[in-house]
């Protein structure tokens, strides 16, 4: 199987819970995404990460994150980094950016803000690394332009079906259950009733499959997996 990568962030947060929330949320974006816990963790997991973007808190159990900032600048590393705090003076602000951030969120923060400004940095820093395209074999999803091509084929694709294919592709081999298809896709509660992910995978079926082999395969009682199935496997 040969999945495209897109941009990888490594989000620094000691609060696991929310360091786990805002991955996700960039992964459902459709970023790679890692978790540290700490500065120390977060200088390791640069060289072997390598991301595009460092999303990093400032208070951390060992190291403060404007000594991670100021650390990865005095060696040369000038990936894009965005701060988080509690901290909302303009005088915290301004010694972050100056110590080597790019920009600043305070706490508490809407996820939709961060994404806003996380995709902005990386836009601002240009690098050719940086594809916003993500996609497994010949099926290609723009997560920019909202476009998808199969075999170079355009495929039209409502919003929800897009929203869908996006959140699978940028799973790829990892299986996922109806209810974490709902929670991620539809984003509301439907009273147990998941026969909407079914319909909709069967949309996305329809237009996807007559244009080459099967990417969305059934994990009979638990939900979907997007892979390319090997010849000889059922």
């Amino acid at each position: 199987m040969s999945v495209r990568p897109a941009a990888r962030i490594l989000v620094v947060d000691d609060e696991r819970y929310l360091a786990d929330l805002v991955a996700t949320a960039l992964r459902y974006e459709g970023f790679d995404t890692a978790v540290a816990g700490t500065g120390r963790t977060a200088l390791e997991m640069v060289d072997s990460y390598d991301p595009h973007l460092v999303v990093l808190d400032v208070v951390l159990p060992d190291l403060l994150g404007t000594q991670v900032c100021e650390r990865l600048r005095e060696r040369g590393d000038n990936l894009p980094v965005l701060f988080l705090t509690a901290r909302d003076a303009a005088e915290d602000k301004v010694a972050g950016l100056r110590l080597g951030g790019d920009d600043y969120v305070t706490k508490p923060f809407s996820l939709e803000e961060l994404i806003a400004r996380v995709q902005a940095l990386l836009r601002r820093a240009g690098s050719a690394r940086i594809d916003h395209t993500i996609g497994i074999a010949d099926l290609e999803i723009d997560t920019d332009a909202y476009e998808v091509r199969r075999g170079g084929v355009p495929v039209a694709l409502t919003p929800t079906e897009f929203t869908l294919l996006r959140y699978l592709v940028a799973n790829a081999g990892r299986v996922l259950t109806k209810r974490q298809i709902l929670d991620h896709v539809w984003e509301y509660d439907f009273g147990g009733n998941d026969g909407v992910v079914q319909t909709y995978v069967s949309y996305l079926r329809r237009k996807l499959d007559p244009l080459g082999p099967p990417l969305i395969h059934t994990v009979p009682r638990i939900g979907y997996v997007v892979r390319v199935q090997q010849r000889g496997t059922g």
